[in-house]
């Protein structure tokens, strides 16, 4: 009797281990299935990651369309790298195509796509291309409002607009960061040449810098564009006219140009003392005898102080003693936002300037 005892309870105690067996199995089972699932979730929630893609390829067929025979009337201007014209393609993208005639080369092609992976806000985009029937073109997109010279200088259309200084300060900011953001590419990608018309302005007055890299396109390819730089370039470092060694720095002093045409609303060209007069800024420098006086006195004068020394600076003389671009945005940028908090509207219409713990009000 004992023995049938010890028997069924052994058989018992048997299955009861079989049973925990099963059991734990099963929750293994489960909690497998469930960090399966929460894996899959967290990497579906996950933003998908967007490929790289390179220029796109278009035809002389297409581009020959969108701009009704290369005519004429959708001729906008002349560049470095060629003709510019005005296009519309089939999906109704406006789009500025700049053309020259040049044999086919691999070499045109890579670095092209290298161009369009370089995306930015204040740049002008470099959409596609083309190499068909010994012409190579480029495909950016269309930017509405012009540049930034035709806006300060005028054009053979129309005269030149009245900007304030809040709003040349917005604009060179953008401008520096477009720029700076060349600059802080691995390697640095190098402008060779930034000037005030290769800033454009949208709808918005939301600078873009144009022609980045084309300058080095060009060299690649053995051949420079009908308007290539000269010696007497007032946008070109003065070490550059004696060795063609482009640089962030020379970028630099470009860039400080740009502000002094941006600040003066002249020409560099035509006047080149503007850019002396700005070398030799002092503190008691007279401002009125640079500051455009299509401004007004819509600005502070310590505004207006701190943006010609920023400027100075950019324009020294010697390229150790630069300012790098990224310096350069963000002072731009602490002017611009010092100069919205001093200056004001008043509901009348009064311009009030509050300066420290003084009040200067004039009559509108």
């Amino acid at each position: 009797m004992s023995a049938i005892l010890a028997a069924s309870l052994a058989g018992a105690a048997g299955f009861l281990a079989l049973v925990g067996a099963a059991i734990f199995l099963i929750v293994l089972f489960l909690r497998h299935r469930r960090r399966a699932s929460d894996s899959s979730e967290s990497s579906s929630s996950s933003p998908a990651q967007p490929e790289l893609q390179g220029a796109r390829c278009m035809t002389l067929e297409e581009l020959s369309s969108a701009t009704r025979n290369f005519s004429n009337v959708n001729l906008i201007g002349h560049g470095m790298f060629g003709e510019v014209y005005k296009g519309l393609l089939q999906d109704g993208t406006i789009v500025a195509i700049k053309k020259r005639h040049s044999p086919p080369s691999h070499e045109f092609i890579h670095e092209v796509n290298y161009l369009s992976s370089i995306r930015h806000r204040n740049l002008v985009n470099l959409l596609g291309y083309c190499q068909e029937n010994g012409m190579q073109m480029l495909v950016y997109e269309y930017v509405p409002n012009g540049s930034v010279s035709t806006h300060l200088h005028g054009s053979s259309h129309a005269p030149g607009v009245k900007l304030e200084f809040k709003q040349r300060l917005s604009i060179a900011h953008g401008a520096a960061k477009g720029l700076n953001h060349l600059h802080s590419l691995t390697p640095p990608t190098v402008h060779m040449n930034f000037k005030t018309a290769n800033v454009l302005v949208d709808e918005d007055l939301i600078p873009k810098v144009a022609d980045a890299g084309i300058r080095a396109l060009l060299d690649r390819l053995g051949g420079v564009g009908p308007s290539s730089r000269t010696s007497y370039d007032p946008f070109l470092d003065p070490r550059m006219r004696e060795s063609i060694n482009f640089s962030i720095q020379s970028d630099v002093y470009s860039f400080g140009v740009f502000l002094v045409e941006l600040l003066s609303g002249k020409r560099a060209l035509s006047d080149q003392n503007i850019i002396r007069w700005v070398q030799n800024f002092q503190q008691s420098s007279d401002i009125s005898a640079i500051a455009d006086n299509r401004m007004a006195s819509a600005y502070t004068s310590e505004g207006m102080r701190e943006f010609l020394r920023l400027t100075s600076w950019c324009v020294n003389p010697t390229s150790e003693h630069r300012p790098s671009m990224n310096l350069v945005e963000a002072e731009i940028n602490r002017i611009r936002e010092q100069e919205m908090r001093m200056t004001t509207i008043m509901p009348e219409s009064t311009p009030t300037v509050t300066l420290g713990s003084q009040l200067f009000t004039t009559s509108g």
